[in-house]
């Protein structure tokens, strides 16, 4: 044998951290950059800074038992604030690159159905209760088990359903699809801008943002997604200043023609001090004899099941969209991830911005670069300083922010191909779930049709053992969630 020459084969090193910040976060070791994870951080805060404005005005147009309602500036300052906080927690602890606000759909469900039920501060206080229990069941590891019970390629459809969601949502909120007025009286529900015809200047601005920002995509440009919302923004601006558009509502009326959420213009003032008296305004007791036992454990529940599988799916979308999954379809850190999301929940209430939970905008982030929570540094940061900058903020208009969702939704879409389409027992429930969140504009609505389909579906095949325990308790439960209206008029 010949000396002096090794025998093994070569071996390719892991490339090493550069310093201790890069070591924390994993940034080389996954892939990435300090400027990726710079600039996906600011590409999923722009994304999603519409929430200071929205959460404000959906919660804050709302009255509870008492006819009551919020102040709406200090409802946009606590927004920023929770957001900011937990989208830091979470990049922190969770290490993975998924920012944290007020959840649309449970503001709402918070906003119009718990509170007039009873106080602000009783509503508020069931959203901390909702999400200490969803902690406990992370901590006790069931909400984790659950998470593994779902098939893999069911997992695939979530993320793909995800990417059709947030389609939907980026061509709604920029107009470029809107409701037909009298829907009831035709075969089509929606239509192509105003009477079928694309008439309006922010309709044209975000066309022309959308096909700046695919080219730039398709070119491999850095930034691609970032620089198409700047762009977007600017080009909005440009054409407000000459052509005067206006917001959508002028004195509470109608302007189809004009910026959805906000104006495109230059503030006068960029420097505002937050109102922060909504912070601690919360009552975990009142609501029980405010509105019964019964009425308030119902209220729990459909918090608790939106919250528990939107961030399920939200998590699953954003790890597939960033190759972070592992081989059984979980992202790294899961029970870190989950635990924090339940923290941001309580943070929510007892902030009085009703429950945070993980963003699905985040995947705009991801498709910027992002790999890591060192980006959440960037996107948290960002939000708090919105609660001094709120003039800044609510410079973007939805034409500008939207090109990114619809480009994203794109991009997620294309895990498709891993399904597979030929075994009907999981095609069917994958297909289900897929079309039901964009067509329900729902995360758990998807999920739900989803996993009672697969485990029905093998049932009816004699194959019941294939089907993981858990599975069957969650299907279980989304029969009773798709129940709530009858179970409610029995009940109450």
């Amino acid at each position: 044998m010949a000396t002096g020459q090794s025998t093994d084969a070569p071996t390719t090193e892991a490339p090493r951290p550069r310093n201790a910040f890069d070591r924390y976060f994993e940034i080389t070791a996954r892939g990435s950059t300090v400027n990726r994870e710079l600039r996906g951080g600011l590409a999923t805060f722009f994304t999603m800074a519409y929430i200071v404005v929205l959460n404000p005005l959906i919660i804050g147009s709302a009255v509870d038992g008492d006819n009551a309602s919020l102040a709406i500036p200090a409802l946009a300052a606590a927004t920023a604030l929770v957001a900011g906080l937990m989208t830091i927690l979470m990049g922190v602890v969770g290490r993975f690159p998924l920012a944290l606000a007020a959840g649309l759909g449970v503001n709402a469900l918070v906003a119009y159905e718990i509170a007039p039920e009873m106080t602000w501060a009783d509503a508020m206080g069931l959203v901390v209760i909702e999400g200490v229990l969803i902690g406990i069941l992370v901590l006790t590891g069931l909400r984790t088990a659950v998470f593994r019970s779902v098939p893999t390629q069911l997992k695939t459809a979530i993320g793909v359903g995800i990417g059709l969601f947030l389609t939907i949502i980026g061509l709604v909120d920029a107009g470029f699809v809107r409701r037909i007025p009298d829907a009831a009286n035709t075969t089509v529900p929606v239509g192509l801008g105003i009477g079928g015809k694309l008439v309006t200047w922010p309709g044209l601005v975000f066309v022309l943002g959308l096909l700046l920002t695919l080219v730039l995509v398709v070119r491999r440009v850095k930034g691609a997604i970032l620089i198409g919302i700047l762009a977007t923004t600017v080009l909005a601006i440009i054409v407000e200043a000459i052509a005067q558009v206006g917001p959508s509502f002028v004195d509470g009326k109608p302007n189809p023609a004009g910026w959805s959420l906000n104006v495109p213009e230059l503030p006068a003032t960029v420097v505002d001090v937050p109102d922060l008296s909504l912070l601690g305004q919360f009552n975990v007791l009142g609501s029980w004899e405010r509105a019964g036992v019964l009425v308030t454990l119902m209220f729990i529940f459909t918090l608790m099941i939106t919250d528990f599988f939107d961030t399920m799916g939200t998590m699953v979308a954003v790890g597939q969209e960033g190759d972070l999954l592992d081989g059984s379809g979980m992202p790294p850190r899961t029970k870190e991830i989950l635990l924090v999301d339940s923290i941001a929940a309580a943070a929510g209430g007892a902030a009085s911005t009703s429950s945070n939970t993980s963003y699905i905008e985040s995947a705009a982030g991801v498709a910027e670069g992002a790999r890591t929570g060192a980006a959440n540094l960037v996107t948290g940061g960002l939000f708090l300083l919105a609660m001094f900058l709120a003039p800044l903020v609510v410079i973007v208009p939805f034409e500008a922010a939207s090109t990114a969702l619809v480009v994203v939704g794109f991009l997620m879409m294309t895990a498709i191909r891993t399904i597979d389409w030929a075994d009907y027992e999981i095609a069917i429930p994958a297909f289900l779930t897929i079309v039901l969140m964009p067509f329900t504009y729902s995360i758990s609505n998807g999920i739900g049709a989803g996993v009672i389909t697969f485990v029905l579906l093998k049932l009816a095949r004699g194959k019941a053992r294939e089907v993981h325990p858990l599975l069957y308790g969650v299907a279980a439960l989304f029969v009773l969630y798709y129940l709530r209206g009858p179970i409610e008029s029995v009940l109450f």
